[in-house]
């Protein structure tokens, strides 16, 4: 059996083999990467027994200038033919919009230089199997270093939850608001815009922006939410969205409901300041940057929350979902990685959109 590993119980010496599968060169040469061509899906890892990979590292490159959105990394518990983890490989490391930065999570990071490192920190146990790969989806060759490090086990123990992993995108999200250049054109209509807008009321949900929709039983323990805001629109601010989780089927109001995009990823008051903590941060803030949207929260942002002090228990379905603006008034570009444990057998994923329907909407300059 196995204990955890945290600063609290590193004194505990675990009956474990630690083990690695990387891309260092067999020859012993300096050639310590893969290099894979346009099409090619290579495994990166296929273990067998009982383990719990604790680290994942990597770093690549790629002429293609949104090769992070074109690369897929794929998981696979058991033999299981339906990938439990599948993400564009930007996204599963923490940052939409095929960008890459330096920031730090307890889970997740990218590090210097320019967040060419990416690091995944969530265990991810397994009983029989674990295969990892990636799909170069790119028009180039990439290539690609790594790291898969694991501990290797007699056996394992307990309710153990396998690791999952999905990416959504709406593109855009369908709201009933007003862009003032093509409609509300003139004082008096945009007033009453904002008017009516305070007072419609969501008491379904059924047209908030899905983050995760699972079955089985398990809990969620978080997301990354890349908003590209690509046009202006009466009310700029996306942030009214409130965030509603629905546990094991229930009607709204859902057993959470919250208040506002930026409280559900722990801001407040309409941030414009890009940080990042443990559990919670604002990766990708471009409004009023000049050379992106121009204005105030407009063009690209990104922010993660993780509940691993809090993570959000099921036993029979979860339906995570956010509004995109009060009541779904915007009309902007969402996506998002979801993060999650539970049982198998989980609910199919539905086809990862082609790569044309995942690039990143160029930077609007418009004003």
């Amino acid at each position: 059996m196995f204990e955890g590993n945290n600063l609290d119980t590193l004194f505990i010496v675990n009956n474990c083999k630690s083990k690695r599968c990387s891309s260092y060169a067999k020859d012993g040469s300096n050639a310590d990467m893969l290099e894979i061509n346009p099409g090619e899906t290579v495994i990166l890892a296929d273990i067998k027994g009982f383990g719990i990979i604790r680290h994942i590292w990597c770093t690549m490159d790629c002429k293609d200038e949104y090769f992070l959105r074109k690369v897929v990394i794929r998981m696979y518990w058991d033999g299981e033919d339906s990938p439990s983890v599948e993400a564009p490989i930007g996204d599963f490391f923490g940052i939409g919009h095929g960008i890459r930065k330096d920031f730090s999570s307890l889970p997740l990071n990218m590090s210097p230089q320019e967040g060419k490192g990416f690091n995944c920190y969530f265990p991810m146990p397994f009983f029989k199997s674990a295969r990892i790969s990636i799909t170069n989806e790119c028009e180039n060759n990439l290539y690609y270093y790594y790291y898969v490090d694991y501990e290797e086990y007699d056996r394992l123990n307990g309710n153990i939850g396998y690791f999952h992993a999905q990416w959504r995108r709406e593109n855009p999200t369908t709201g009933w608001g007003c862009n003032p250049e093509t409609h509300c054109q003139g004082e008096a209509a945009t007033f009453k815009y904002l008017r009516d807008q305070w007072k419609t009321k969501n008491t379904t949900g059924d047209e908030n922006y899905t983050i995760l929709e699972a079955e089985g039983k398990g809990h969620y323990v978080g997301c990354n939410l890349n908003i590209d805001c690509f046009e202006r629109q009466t009310n700029d601010w996306y942030g009214e969205g409130d965030d509603m989780i629905f546990i094991d089927g229930e009607p709204w109001p859902p057993s959470l409901h919250g208040t506002g995009t930026e409280d559900y990823f722990c801001t407040a008051f309409c941030p414009e300041t890009e940080y990042n903590t443990l559990f919670s941060g604002l990766t990708l803030y471009s409004g009023n940057k000049p050379d992106k949207a121009g204005w105030r929260w407009g063009g690209k942002n990104s922010m993660y929350r993780f509940h691993i002090a809090d993570p959000v228990h099921f036993a029979k379905s979860i339906k995570v979902t956010i509004e995109h603006g009060h009541n779904n008034d915007l009309s902007n570009d969402y996506s998002s990685t979801a993060y999650w444990y539970q049982l198998e057998p989980h609910k199919h994923y539905e086809t990862l959109l082609p790569v044309e329907q995942r690039l990143p909407r160029p930077d609007n300059t418009k004003g």
